[in-house]
């Protein structure tokens, strides 16, 4: 099974759901986003969640594109991800995904990338913006290197996309809550947990529910159905307003949401 797999699987054991968490490297600069990453599996994330800066970030909302579009401008480079993971994998015990749009892989060259991201100690990709069935490079590629690959399942899915979806994926779907970007929200769509429901009946193990979930009410909520709560917004705007220290407490709070009520 997969380092993904296991930290949600000791999760369960321990009677919570995951905790995933996202930050976007080179925020406010490369090795400030290296210590906020490991302050943040310290804190209590099971799962990192680390995104490389892209110039368009079609899904990410407008805290998430502020510090992205900061690290940009501060002289980021798609080689820098693979410098920020081993130096994140070599302080701490979590596995770390990146989240990446497409394009930056496949002109970095998809075998390419996936051998250096197994050499840092990475454990997969998050990819919003390819379906399984344009994938099959990345596909070929993540089964010769053991890499995790988390697609994405929306409300809007057909059955026949979700049974692809499951098929595909290893380590868990991220399951999205509502359509739109990400970003905080008062209140959860109720889509989420059908969403949620409707992969099960195609034979996902894990499910994890992102976009909008930005506190421990929220979490405790989505761990009711699903298999873990994927926050970013909310880290990021701790990080950008309180530094390390603030995203560390945030994410311990955070963090307090994901155990299970007790049945």
């Amino acid at each position: 099974m997969s380092r993904v797999h296991d930290a949600i699987a000791a999760a369960r054991a321990a009677g919570r759901g995951a905790f995933v968490g996202y930050l976007p490297l080179g925020y406010p600069d490369l090795q400030t986003s290296i210590d906020a990453a490991v302050a943040l599996a310290e804190a209590g994330a099971d799962v990192l969640e680390l995104g490389p800066p892209y110039s368009d970030p079609v899904m990410d909302g407008p805290v998430i594109q502020e510090a992205t579009q900061a690290a940009l401008a501060a002289g980021f480079r798609l080689r820098d991800t693979f410098t920020a993971v081993r130096e994140i994998a070599a302080r701490v015990d979590v596995p770390i995904l990146v989240m990446t749009y497409w394009n930056p892989v496949l002109q970095y060259g998809v075998d390419r990338y996936a051998d250096e991201l197994v050499a840092a100690g990475g454990a997969g990709l998050i990819t919003p913006d390819i379906t399984p069935d344009a994938a099959a490079e990345w596909i070929a590629a993540s089964e010769r290197t053991g890499l995790d690959r988390v697609f994405l399942a929306a409300p809007t899915s057909t059955d026949e996309r979700l049974a692809t979806i499951a098929r595909a994926s290893t380590g868990f779907v991220y399951t999205v809550s509502t359509m739109g970007i990400t970003g905080e929200r008062a209140e959860l769509d109720a889509a989420a947990r059908t969403l949620v429901a409707r992969l099960r009946e195609h034979g996902v193990e894990n499910a994890c529910v992102g976009i909008g979930i930005s506190t421990p009410d929220q979490v405790a909520g989505v761990v009711e159905y699903a298999d873990g709560a994927i926050v970013g917004t909310a880290l990021v705007r701790a990080l950008r307003d309180g530094g390390i220290d603030g995203l560390a407490a945030e994410a311990r709070a955070l963090a307090a949401g994901t155990a299970r009520a007790s049945k």
